[in-house]
C-alpha cells in the first residue's frame, strides 16, 4: 500500500530530459536557420569614383590668397 508514488520520482528525470532535448532540437534549427548568425552573406559592395569628363593631365594648383 506504501508503493504508490514509486514512480513519481522517475517520471519527473524523463519530463526535463525529453524537454531538454526538445530545447535543442528548437535550437538546432533555429540556428541553421540563420535565426542565431548561423549563416554569414558577405556583401562586396564595390564603389569606384565617378570619371570625370574631360582628363586633366595636372592637378589644379592651390590658390593662394595675397
Amino acid at each position: 500500500m506504501a508503493d504508490n508514488g514509486s514512480g513519481g520520482g522517475n517520471t519527473g528525470i524523463v519530463a526535463v530530459l525529453v524537454i531538454f532535448i526538445i530545447v535543442v532540437v528548437l535550437a538546432v534549427l533555429a540556428w541553421r536557420g540563420g535565426l542565431f548568425g548561423g549563416r554569414s552573406n558577405k556583401i562586396n559592395v564595390n564603389v569606384t569614383a565617378p570619371q570625370s569628363s574631360s582628363p586633366q593631365s595636372q592637378p589644379a594648383a592651390p590658390r593662394s590668397s595675397p
